[in-house]
């Protein structure tokens, strides 16, 4: 019986398998947050530091902090995380603006979930600066002694970098606006200032334990 000889038909380009790479924008921002965990490892490290060598310190001026004050700023806080989420969520989708009414939060886009999550920013940083004031009434200073070198320098670095997660929020925002078609790219940008926001969170959440409750 003759043989019958098969030739492999060459694949097509549109069969090829997709190559999926991962997007340089968000990998970029990954490996900066990794630089900001070393930093903010190096300020716990100072306040630790600090707080080692100064004996009785420490516990005597925490008792000027105002824990549930700082506690409520805490919440207002990590609440903000999950409407920049809701944000990015939306922006996934492609939604820039909300589809329904004010209040029918479901339809809210990534616009109205990122205005609301610079508002719960901004009052963040207000009473922040509040508790400052406070506590400079009290004679806690930045050069009053090592306790209040290391509050300050922990938690005036951080509010820096909530300031400028309330900038990039304002840019985002405004090249939603700018652009005719809410495309991927913009997207990108936002779940980009989610990564950020998350991070700035997640290191407030240790600072709160450290200065407040760790006395």
């Amino acid at each position: 019986m003759a043989s019958v000889s098969t030739t492999a038909l060459p694949t097509s380009p549109s069969s090829a398998p997709l190559i999926r790479r991962p997007n340089s924008v968000a990998v970029g921002t990954i490996v900066w947050l990794g630089s900001e965990v070393m930093f903010f490892a190096g300020l716990f490290a100072i306040y630790f530091t600090l707080r080692s060598m100064s004996g009785d310190l420490f516990a005597t001026e925490a008792e000027k902090l105002n824990v549930v004050f700082a506690t409520i700023n805490t919440l207002i806080l990590l609440s903000s995380s999950f409407t920049c989420q809701a944000g990015a969520n939306a922006a996934e989708h492609h939604q820039a603006r909300r589809t329904g009414g004010i209040f029918e939060f479901a339809k809210w886009g990534m616009i109205e979930w990122f205005y609301l999550t610079y508002v719960l920013g901004a009052i963040f940083v207000t009473l922040q600066v509040f508790e400052y004031l406070e506590l400079i009434h009290h004679g806690v200073t930045l050069s009053s002694n090592s306790y209040g070198s290391a509050f300050y320098i922990t938690t005036g670095f951080h509010g820096l970098h909530v300031t400028g997660g309330l900038f990039a929020f304002l840019f985002v925002i405004g090249r939603a606006y700018a652009v005719k078609r809410f495309a991927r790219k913009e997207a990108t940008s936002a779940h980009v200032i989610s990564y950020y926001w998350h991070f700035v969170d997640v290191v407030w959440i240790g600072l709160y334990l450290v200065i407040y409750w760790l006395k």
